[in-house]
């Protein structure tokens, strides 16, 4: 240790060394800022002892050695972040299918409150009396606004070809004619 008379200021050191041990973080990490910002840390974490780390031998290498620590701390959480993202998402997520796609872009053409209503309705599951008293309508309005929206779709998936059996391009099915009594005899 060296002796209290010797023992080199803080900012003396912060001044002859930061740049040495940014490029020296750098080759270490790879990256200028995070270098800076790793031995930024290790002279902040220094400041507050620094009376004790003064009187060390080679008070730098002590600020050197906190900021590879530090550099080797980040990596290790980043490494186990990662690891467990990898876990948690499966890889590879289908996209929505195209009737999803024309639905979703039909439901945009409606007014506010029909999409309200329609996706309460039918994708919430709530009656229509639930829907009158979030929305703060009477019953009747939500049974207008639901007519008038899917009125809207019919129209609208039936313009793209999307929806199902009757809507849009798919033919409907009518029953077979039946004949009367009377005409066969």
């Amino acid at each position: 240790m060296q002796t209290e008379e010797r023992a080199p200021q803080f900012d003396d050191v912060y001044r002859a060394h930061f740049q040495s041990l940014v490029v020296q973080l750098y080759a270490y990490v790879g990256d200028m800022t995070e270098a800076q910002d790793l031995v930024q840390e290790a002279f902040s974490r220094a400041w507050p002892r620094w009376d004790k780390i003064a009187r060390y031998d080679d008070p730098v290498a002590w600020v050197r050695r906190v900021a590879w620590n530090t550099a080797t701390s980040r990596w290790r959480r980043l490494r186990t972040a990662r690891r467990y993202l990898e876990r948690q998402r499966p890889e590879n997520v289908p996209g929505p299918g195209p009737d999803r796609v024309a639905l979703a872009a039909a439901l945009a053409t409606l007014p506010a409150n029909q999409r309200r209503a329609v996706v309460l309705h039918h994708m919430a599951d709530l009656s229509i009396n639930e829907i009158a008293l979030e929305c703060e309508v009477a019953p009747g309005t939500v049974k207008s606004w639901l007519h008038r929206a899917r009125i809207a779709l019919a129209a609208r998936l039936g313009e793209t070809g999307a929806g199902g059996p009757g809507v849009g391009g798919a033919t409907s099915r009518r029953p077979p004619e039946t004949t009367s009594r009377m005409e066969v005899i």
